[in-house]
């Protein structure tokens, strides 16, 4: 089945996302779905707690408790996607899912805007330039300024980039995408 892929929310009971997770993923692997079910996943973050002794530990919590997401293939029926029946029922009827979030239990995908705050999808950014490069900003309030850089770290999706305004040199953080190597004339 050759489509596109939306990602999609589901709705469980709470303390149920892992469990449903694994059981869609088992039917998954056992019907031979992996071309309809892409993904599943748990959005999950990295908190550090501090105990009263002082104590410092990091743990991993859950953003949404209460839902799963699901990459799907999807296709576009009359300007409507659509997922296949077999998807549909096969997530619809895991053990701990309520349904899927939209309207009526109409499945609505999230926008490409969502699943990237989020955080679901890793985007992979090339990047161009290094420490002490000229970069101009392309994106944001400060788009058209130019700048260069001082630090970059591309696993957290980071560049800082000292930019002069009003006679000082401002420090500012970017995400990657949003500078691009100066082309000097």
């Amino acid at each position: 089945m050759a489509g596109i892929s939306k990602w999609y929310v589901i709705h469980t009971y709470s303390g149920y996302e892992n469990k449903v997770k694994d059981n869609i993923e088992k039917v998954v692997a056992n019907r031979g779905m992996q071309d309809q079910i892409l993904e599943v996943k748990v959005p999950t973050e990295i908190v550090t707690e501090i105990k009263d002794n002082g104590e410092t530990k990091e743990v991993e919590r859950k953003l949404m408790p209460g839902y799963v997401l699901v990459k799907l293939t999807v296709t576009e029926v009359k300007d409507e996607l659509t997922m296949s029946d077999d998807a549909w029922y096969v997530i619809r009827n895991t053990r701990g899912v309520t349904g899927f979030v939209g309207p009526e239990s109409k499945p609505v995908p999230l926008t490409d805007a969502e699943v990237a705050s989020l955080g679901v999808e890793k985007r992979v950014v090339e990047v161009n330039y290094n420490v002490g490069d000229l970069v101009n900003i392309v994106d944001g309030p400060l788009a058209d300024y130019s700048g260069i850089v001082d630090e970059l770290d591309v696993d957290k999706n980071y560049v800082l980039v000292r930019i002069s305004m009003f006679g000082r040199e401002i420090p500012t953080e970017f995400e990657l995408n949003q500078v691009e190597l100066a082309v000097e004339n």
